[in-house]
């Protein structure tokens, strides 16, 4: 193969790649869809056979056989469905026998707003009231339209009505009528049947299920699959329990509310409103228009639908936001987009059943994404957890100049962590991340000046956002309402350190740190070294020491004298990465001369090796070497406790070697 057709391939792999995605998707969707007598079934015996798994292994656990366990749930949940259907059918036999008493009612309701439209004018309302009546009247006259016309022409003679022979003949057998009404249920038996046999098997050989699973999933770590596949099963077979649950107390919740408000057939409209809530944010609502709709036609007043329409907003907010939350939290794992387009797709392949399964049969997927190397592309596009890391979305939104972006999701952060921990976390580590892209030359002037910019922005206004040092007991009882983002945050930062529960009082402190700025930090020449060295500023100020920001640059063009320096207790100098040792030591030297009292903190915020930090402390022969903002904290506040310090030895003065003075830190020097 020629280089010329070798680049014309390597051009039109992108088509391919997807146009053979597209034709994937076309074939597992028609394959669903023309299969769904099939799949239907299977889908329900594989959600049932998850909501009773841990039925299963609770009575496994008290040494009860695995057959007569799976026997026992799968009894009481074939004669709990069965019993609902029975409830069902009832209630809609009673329901459909009630119907035409209402029409008086709805008639007169409508007579009423007629008038109130007709009073209003020619607007949309009135047009609206039209439309209704017309409707009405088409439900009067159903049935019985050669009396309408009658009455309409009004003759004035009326002949006398000749009787008509009829022939009565019953030929029907009791087969027949047998037959006639066993007939319409054979389907809906038959898939119940095949989902009950699904859900045993899926439980009988549930260990040999996940054993070829993991064969397809891939052997490499065994371990590591085999553990995140029973984590992942356990965890759905709880969220489908604890989803099962919660929408039971909503059908029981509303059917008793509807029962006490006259609503006919209240187990009908509980029953529905369960089953319809599986579908997130929008289930519940929908539930309650037939409800609704009954209830303008039964009571003859307007009281009964405005308390049927509170009992489903009430018991749905009360549900969502009190229940849910403390059970598995408020969200499926899916994202909203994730969740629409699920009940798009489930719909249009399996109808009303596939708009139920929509989301329980998703959250199985984006599960298996999250656990299964090879799937994790479901997890991507539909879950609910960030594409990116935290540190990621940091770098990304500084450098396209939307602090207010960041600013927003730290303030959820910090609504469950300390402002050290969201610098160390997420903004140093999207800044390390800054610091890769500067050495290589892939940040360019603007970028950089954005950057920095940006994330000075995002400090100041993250100066009085919270108090630092809150009770772990005022923590546990605030309620946990994050984003998504904000919890893949807290997730990935773990606890906060010892450190950041800890506020100084002025009288605490020792004598020379009793001053109104004891610390000063010193920013290095680089763009970052600003922005981190904000940080540390506002975190020391945060803690009780009274800090001052200077850039080394600001120092230089106004030299402070020793008399300046009287009341400084500590020198931070704060790099992401400083061009070398010499320099380092240089720049420590300089603090000495000018302040020979104060102790003197060196940050290096890039990772680094402990052995080479631990020579580098002692070449520069600081107090303390640190490279987070967390130990820098601590070191503060060890120092600040007033213990004696250890006097500086000054070197003689003499020339650095060679390798010393171009040994550079960093994988390449760092532009100012």
């Amino acid at each position: 193969m020629d280089i010329v057709t070798s680049q014309m391939l390597r051009r039109a792999l992108p088509l391919f790649t997807a146009l053979a995605v597209s034709v994937l998707i076309l074939t597992v969707g028609s394959i669903l869809y023309l299969g769904r007598e099939i799949f239907v079934p299977f889908a329900l015996g594989i959600l049932l056979s998850f909501i009773l798994a841990p039925i299963v292994i609770a009575l496994q656990k008290r040494r009860v056989p695995r057959i007569l366990a799976v026997s026992i749930a799968m009894v009481t949940a074939t004669a709990l469905i069965l019993a609902l259907g029975f409830a069902i059918a009832m209630q809609i036999s009673a329901l459909v026998g009630e119907i035409p008493t209402y029409r008086i009612t709805v008639q007169q309701k409508i007579e009423a707003l007629s008038q109130s439209a007709q009073a209003s004018g020619d607007g949309p309302w009135s047009r609206a009231v039209r439309s209704l009546e017309g409707m009405a009247e088409d439900f009067q006259n159903l049935g019985a339209p050669a009396t309408s016309a009658a009455a309409g022409a009004a003759p004035a003679v009326q002949a006398a009505p000749q009787p008509i022979p009829v022939v009565v003949q019953n030929q029907d057998s009791i087969l027949s009528t047998a037959t006639t009404v066993i007939t319409p249920l054979l389907s809906p038996l038959a898939t119940f049947g095949i989902v009950i046999v699904f859900a045993i098997f899926i439980l009988l050989q549930k260990e040999d299920l996940r054993n070829r699973f993991i064969r397809l999933a891939g052997t490499d770590d065994l371990q590591q699959t085999t553990a995140a596949i029973d984590d992942a099963a356990h965890r759905l077979s709880r969220l489908l329990l604890f989803q099962l649950g919660v929408n039971a107390l909503f059908g029981v919740v509303t059917a008793t509310g509807l029962w006490f408000l006259g609503v006919p057939s209240p187990i009908l409209w509980g029953i529905l409103g369960g089953v319809l809530r599986f579908i997130p944010y929008v289930g519940g609502f929908v539930g309650a228009g037939l409800p609704m709709l009954l209830a303008f036609a039964v009571d003859p007043g307007w009281s009964m639908i405005i308390w049927t329409a509170i009992l489903y907003i009430g018991a749905e907010a009360l549900l969502s936001n009190v229940v849910e939350p403390v059970l598995y939290g408020h969200s499926t794992g899916l994202s909203p987009v994730a969740i629409l387009l699920a009940a798009t797709v489930w719909t249009l392949l399996w109808g009303a059943v596939g708009l139920i399964l929509a989301t329980p049969l998703t959250i199985c997927l984006v599960v298996l994404g999250r656990h299964v190397p090879r799937l994790e592309f479901i997890d991507v596009m539909l879950g609910d957890r960030p594409a990116l890391m935290p540190p990621q979305i940091f770098y990304q939104r500084m450098l396209a100049g939307a602090p207010e972006e960041a600013a927003e999701q730290a303030r959820e952060f910090l609504r469950e962590r300390e402002l050290a921990t969201y610098y160390d976390e997420v903004a140093l580590e999207g800044l390390r991340i800054a610091h890769e892209d500067v050495a290589r030359f892939a940040v360019k002037e603007d970028r950089l000046d954005t950057l920095r910019a940006s994330t000075l922005r995002l400090v100041d206004s993250l100066k009085g956002v919270g108090v630092a040092g809150v009770s772990a007991r005022r923590r546990a009882g605030a309620a946990k309402h994050l984003t998504a983002e904000a919890a893949a945050a807290v997730d990935a930062a773990g606890p906060d350190q010892a450190a950041t529960r800890i506020v100084q009082r002025r009288e605490d402190l020792a004598p020379e740190w009793q001053g109104e700025t004891p610390v000063i930090c010193l920013s290095g020449a680089n763009a970052l070294d600003e922005a981190v060295t904000a940080m540390l500023a506002q975190v020391l100020n945060r803690h009780g020491l009274g800090t001052r920001h200077v850039s080394l640059a600001e120092m230089r063009r106004n030299p402070p004298s020793r008399e300046d320096a009287q009341d400084v207790a500590l020198v931070c100098l704060s790099f992401i990465e400083p061009l070398s040792t010499v320099h380092l030591r240089q720049a420590v030297r300089q603090v000495h001369r000018v302040a020979p009292k104060a102790r003197i903190m060196v940050g290096i915020w890039r990772q680094r090796d402990p052995a080479m930090l631990q020579d580098l402390k002692r070449r520069v022969h600081a107090d303390a070497l640190v490279t987070t903002l967390n130990s820098a904290l601590a070191a503060a506040l060890e120092l600040s406790k007033g213990r004696p310090s250890v006097p500086v030895r000054e070197e003689p003065k003499r020339k650095a070697p060679p390798e010393e003075a171009t040994r550079v830190e960093a994988a390449a020097p760092v532009p100012a």
